[in-house]
């Protein structure tokens, strides 16, 4: 079965209706790749908040339709009917931590499987294999969440999204406030997690770094609509475009950009390094390439 994720001709609008009514998103057409790291940019007021709503069923289209885990939802779809489909889509907004509520680390990331049915002895058994997961000593399991380190109750509030085993988890700028380290650290074990589980990822982020060292799809937003969506190399080759919309560049791009009003460079704006190692890479390059024209 295609498990993409597909928007078709999806409008939303606030307060429908009403002298307040908003058009958050206006004739939203993309596809969402199955099984792949899917990065979401633009900037505040594009409508990325108001599409994520959308892919775990907290809104649903005014007018259009989206397709999740193969079910189509609708402006006409049923409440009750959405709850499996909830189940299999996590969502990690900002600040997680802020939504941990329970007097213990392991009751709360035992909280979501047993608000779906699982018995006590199994909900513990996959809050113990989650918080192990996301790096969480035992020591801690019976610690009251708010004792932790910010870091630490982070890692806790993601275990408790893990908890529900969702085919979908969607992060919304999951390393605001971190430092390098921890930036570093909380990406690299999303990763490994979309690896070793096959999962649709999908990251809301203003860090274009994180969009061109991870990402496998990029879907840029303006205005409440796709303005353009493609690989990451594909989107970084524009970058007079980006530059044209205040978006940034990957460091990588703005070294060669810089580098280019000195010094003549090989073409690198359609196939553009995009992180430091392919950066390096393209630098020996060029220069091999200019000592043999200069040895001719």
């Amino acid at each position: 079965m295609d498990n993409n994720i597909v928007f078709k001709q999806v409008n939303y609008t606030y307060n429908a209706n009403t002298p307040f009514e908003f058009p958050a998103l206006k004739n939203v057409n993309l596809t969402i790749p199955a099984n792949q790291v899917t990065a979401i940019i633009g900037h505040t007021g594009s409508g990325k908040s108001t599409l994520l709503q959308h892919l775990n069923v907290l809104v649903r289209p005014t007018l259009g339709s989206v397709i999740i885990a193969g079910e189509e939802v609708t402006a006409e779809s049923k409440h009750d009917s959405l709850k499996a489909l909830r189940k299999k889509v996590g969502v990690v907004f900002q600040f997680p931590e802020a939504q941990l509520f329970e007097e213990t680390v392991l009751k709360d990331v035992m909280f979501g499987p047993l608000n779906f049915g699982v018995t006590e002895e199994e909900a513990e058994r996959i809050a113990e294999e989650k918080l192990s997961l996301v790096g969480i000593d035992p020591a801690l399991y019976k610690r009251s969440p708010f004792d932790l380190s910010g870091g630490q109750m982070r890692r806790v509030a993601i275990a408790g999204v893990l908890a529900l085993e969702p085919e979908i988890l969607v992060l919304d700028e999951p390393t605001a406030g971190l430092d390098p380290l921890g930036h570093v650290q909380m990406m690299e074990m999303f990763m490994e997690l979309q690896a070793n589980d096959q999962l649709t990822l999908v990251i809301v982020t203003h860090q274009m770094e994180d969009v061109a060292r991870y990402a496998d799809h990029v879907i840029v937003m303006e205005k409440g609509t796709v303005v353009r969506q493609g690989p990451p190399s594909e989107i970084f080759a524009v970058s007079q475009w980006l530059e044209d919309r205040q978006l940034a560049l990957p460091q990588s791009i703005q070294f060669l950009n810089r580098l280019a009003q000195d010094v003549i460079l090989p073409d690198y704006k359609e196939q553009p390094p995009l992180t430091v190692d392919a950066l390096a890479d393209f630098i020996v390059a060029a220069k091999k390439s200019q000592l043999g024209r200069e040895e001719r």
